[in-house]
């Protein structure tokens, strides 16, 4: 496994770590599948306050708790659950990532959040206040670092000017180069480390039916899937490929996946391995696939 440094942080983290809201399985289960990733190298560990209305983080604190020194537990908030629990509210406010903070911490069964992430966000948010939220919690020590978990230009642009962010999580596949445009090289060009998400297109780039897929058609998005899997020539080749593709940008640190299950572990673990993948192959990749953009939040 190779360790990427996340941003202008001292955090490194793995190439490939493990996005926990896929976690389906038994308590026991899903401890076993963790331990399992770390022992196999994996060190970044993404949950989130609303993920399971918090349960998500209970599990993932109580597998790592034992080695809380070797991971790099992320967590995320701004989504307030509401007290009846028939949903959640968007709330960036101070008050609330102030007070939040402290029942992640519980649940994760630590005294500390490698990286505190705020869940979304619009540019009508009050950024200054969601921003001082944040780095009264890096002064009180309970985060090393904070990030944000957004697709949304204009919003990532205002974060970049005014915040010490040290990472965006943000959306990135063959499928959805929308990142290519300007977000990650203006991330890079601020030493803002990039954790991408859904590299796998909600898993129409390996396996699952082809379907309408953001601006492409459900028969666009066959015929792309037909294309890379004939370049590829096996399904091992295939989500290498996919895999090593968003990796190749300089901002990017690590691509989080969704496991559920050892052979997703091992498939994911094999994949990301080079095996001969040569930056040509990638360019040809980006040649089959044609570029797209986004449209709102500009």
């Amino acid at each position: 496994m190779k360790y990427r440094k996340l941003g202008k942080s001292e955090i490194k983290v793995s190439e490939v770590s493990f996005g926990c809201m896929s976690l389906k399985g038994g308590e026991q289960e899903n401890i076993t599948l963790l331990n399992r990733a770390f022992e196999e190298g994996i060190n970044y560990f993404d949950t989130a306050d609303l993920y399971d209305a918090g349960e998500n983080e209970k599990v993932v604190g109580k597998a790592l708790e034992s080695k809380r020194d070797q991971v790099i537990l992320a967590t995320k908030v701004g989504n307030q659950m509401r007290p009846d629990g028939s949903g959640w509210d968007w709330n960036p406010s101070k008050s609330h990532i102030l007070n939040a903070v402290d029942e992640s911490l519980k649940r994760l069964r630590t005294d500390y959040i490698d990286l505190y992430q705020l869940h979304g966000g619009t540019i009508e948010d009050p950024i200054d206040e969601t921003i001082e939220a944040f780095e009264i919690l890096k002064d009180q020590g309970k985060i090393r670092e904070y990030g944000i978990s957004s697709i949304r230009p204009n919003v990532i642009k205002a974060y970049v000017e005014k915040s010490n962010i040290v990472s965006v999580m943000m959306q990135y596949s063959l499928f959805d180069r929308r990142p290519e445009e300007t977000c990650l090289d203006l991330l890079a060009n601020h030493d803002i480390g990039v954790l991408v998400r859904g590299a796998y297109a909600k898993g129409l780039l390996l396996d699952k039916p082809a379907k309408e897929y953001l601006n492409w058609s459900k028969e666009e998005v066959k015929d792309l899937v037909k294309q890379l899997h004939a370049f590829g020539k096996n399904m091992d080749r295939t989500r290498q490929l996919v895999l090593q593709y968003p990796l190749q940008h300089k901002a990017v640190a690590s691509v989080v996946s969704g496991i559920r299950t050892e052979v997703q572990l091992m498939e994911t673990l094999e994949a990301i391995k080079e095996n001969g993948t040569l930056p040509k192959d990638l360019d040809q990749l980006s040649e089959i696939f044609p570029k797209n953009y986004y449209q709102n939040h500009r």
